[in-house]
């Protein structure tokens, strides 16, 4: 299945694969048990998952990538191809029984997550024509998917970007392919190592550049030969911190629209675009609602004393 703009769409620069779900957020501060009732402050129905909401976000900010990922003919499949078609957003489908939600509660900074997941597909991996792609964003899911699609980028010299979220079945088997490798504090206690071991894993797997994002203590990273660096998280006040749920997400989606922007520029400055995108996604609740436009980011970074140029 493909979703087409009207008119046509503008050739394949981007192709992101993942796992569809369907967010719902609500805010409150108790969860019901045995025989109670309770109602929320406030909640978002949204596209969720990760390398999905990267898309999203990767679209909003101004560059409409294509999207390999699950798909199901039920109510919710079809609201996920309407909110992609409301942004134009080419989708390649990889059938599933059941759709997948995430049932997510904001508290404090935090979230806590119930998850429903169908990644039993019933068919293989669409072969899609790569002429014309620069980037290829992974997440992990669609183990098989992401390695074939992560071997023929790097026979064609495409830049391959993985959001290490979790170690998966595959995973230090796809990162023989990845150039960008921007993990997770989880992934690196799977592996039972520190974040500074990690990153020399991912430079000995010959990622150009590699990360491992820590929440509040920002990133550190290093980008080819250098050393390890860190870039602080901006500081968001907490009473204006809504939702951080997808905050990793939009920032993925973030650096490689930057990336596309402007390949040539440091990775410094691809990060530091991600951060404002993060800070300014935290402040409102849901996926849809914390996509931001350019004009945000640079507000943001500008707000929080990091004006980008």
């Amino acid at each position: 299945m493909r979703v087409l703009r009207t008119g046509g769409i503008d050739p394949l620069q981007a192709l992101f694969i993942g796992q569809t779900y369907i967010d719902i957020t609500f805010l409150t501060d108790e969860i019901p048990t045995g025989d109670e009732k309770t109602v929320a402050r406030d909640y978002a129905v949204a596209f969720g998952g990760n390398a999905v909401t990267a898309a999203f976000a990767c679209a909003k900010l101004g560059v409409v990538p294509d999207l390999l990922t699950t798909m199901a003919d039920d109510w919710l499949g079809r609201m996920f191809i309407d909110m992609a078609m409301a942004y134009r957003i080419p989708l390649h489908a990889r059938k599933v029984a059941r759709s997948s939600l995430s049932f997510v509660m904001p508290h404090e900074g935090k979230r806590a997550i119930v998850r429903c997941r169908d990644d039993h597909f019933l068919h293989p991996f669409p072969a899609l024509n790569l002429d014309g792609c620069k980037v290829m964003h992974l997440d992990g899911h669609q183990p098989d998917a992401t390695l074939a699609y992560a071997k023929q980028a790097r026979e064609r010299g495409i830049l391959v970007s993985l959001d290490g979220g979790a170690v998966r079945a595959n995973t230090m088997e796809l990162l023989d392919f990845v150039d960008v490798a921007i993990v997770s504090d989880r992934f690196c206690q799977q592996l039972e190592k520190t974040p500074e071991q990690t990153l020399e894993i991912l430079r000995k797997k010959g990622c150009k550049v590699g990360g491992v994002t820590q929440g509040e203590h920002g990133l550190l990273w290093y980008e080819a030969g250098d050393g390890v660096s860190r870039l602080p998280a901006l500081h968001v006040p907490a009473e204006r911190v809504i939702d951080t749920n997808g905050a990793g997400d939009l920032f993925h989606g973030a650096y490689v629209y930057s990336w596309l922007q402007k390949p040539q520029a440091r990775w410094s400055f691809h990060f530091r675009f991600a951060r404002a995108a993060s800070a300014f996604g935290v402040q409102h609740l849901g996926n849809e609602a914390r996509l931001p436009r350019v004009d945000d980011v640079m507000a943001t970074a500008a707000a929080f004393g990091d004006p980008l140029h």
